[in-house]
């Protein structure tokens, strides 16, 4: 028997593909928020969209309420194996930088904001899985708590109780940070500059005595594989790495916004090389988060 073709969103219908472009947008950032991955994102949208185009739609009463059910259970099931491989990963793990500036729109951009930010994304990760998935529907995108309850299969109750602790916890461990975006931009072109021009005594003017950063290399990329805490120590490996990488032939560097906030991009001849997101507070680095690893840098390409 011949198998039926795969429905691609060219050859569906088009108010059922109109449906779903409507909400495709929330699809991905749900999933992002829930993996930390544009890549996986982007395969849960896909999945979702292949159950969307094979549903009966005419039993479907609020087709967002069904997606986002549908794209936040394949979140999860996905969430399971991706902390299984993390258990195993070279140097600390941070999650896939996204380019949230005006090449994706500004209306994206704002939709996103700090909420994607890679520390908050990184806070997300000590949460249970469940936790996550609450926290995330109704803190970030706002659900009710009767429509987060519909979407996980659980009571009211339960669901409250879960974005409770999860909420407590993530104000427990999310860094401060400025809220004024000029003062961001200004601290990190002023970080730019200090690695740079390799300038020691400039970036100590701009880290905080406390900061931390961290890289991620993924075991493909030179990393430090433990967070280096300490503005001395920070600001010395930064500019070691920087005289290194940055003297580098065919480099380029962008000062764009990375997951909502300011940040950087260094490309290299086969693409995004580095990528670089600065948590800001009182006018300093409370946290570099540098992601190296070549895996993770396909949400760059501007």
């Amino acid at each position: 028997m011949e198998e039926e073709p795969v429905m691609t969103p060219e050859a569906a219908p088009d108010a059922g593909l109109r449906a779903f472009d409507q909400h495709r947008r929330l699809l991905f950032g749900v999933a992002y928020q829930m993996l930390g991955s544009v890549a996986d994102a982007e395969d849960v949208v896909q999945d979702a969209w292949l159950r969307w185009s094979a549903a009966d739609r005419s039993d479907v009463a609020d087709p967002r309420a069904y997606l986002v059910r549908v794209a936040t259970r394949l979140a999860l099931d996905r969430l399971g194996s991706a902390r299984t491989r993390r258990e195993t990963y070279v140097g600390p793990w941070l999650p896939e930088p996204l380019l949230t500036d005006d090449a994706r729109g500004p209306e994206e951009a704002a939709e996103l904001g700090e909420q994607v930010s890679l520390a908050v994304l990184v806070v997300l990760e000590t949460l249970s899985p469940t936790e996550r998935a609450v926290f995330v529907l109704r803190e970030v995108f706002g659900m009710s708590w009767a429509e987060v309850a519909g979407v996980l299969d659980r009571s009211e109750a339960a669901v409250r109780q879960l974005g409770h602790r999860a909420r407590e916890h993530v104000q427990a461990r999310r860094p401060r940070f400025d809220t004024d975006r000029r003062a961001q931009r200004e601290v990190t072109e002023r970080f730019l500059a200090a690695c740079v021009g390799g300038d020691v005594d400039a970036l100590l003017a701009v880290l905080s005595p406390g900061v931390v950063l961290l890289t991620d290399g993924g075991g493909q990329a030179k990393a430090a594989l433990r967070p280096i805490v300490g503005a001395d120590k920070a600001a010395r490996f930064l500019v070691a790495v920087s005289s290194q990488g940055l003297s580098q032939p065919g480099l380029t560097v962008r000062l764009v916004d990375v997951n909502g906030a300011p940040g950087v991009v260094v490309d290299g001849p086969a693409g995004p090389a580095i990528a670089v997101s600065l948590v800001v507070a009182d006018g300093r680095v409370e946290q570099a988060l540098v992601v190296l690893n070549p895996d993770k840098l396909a949400g760059l390409v501007g």
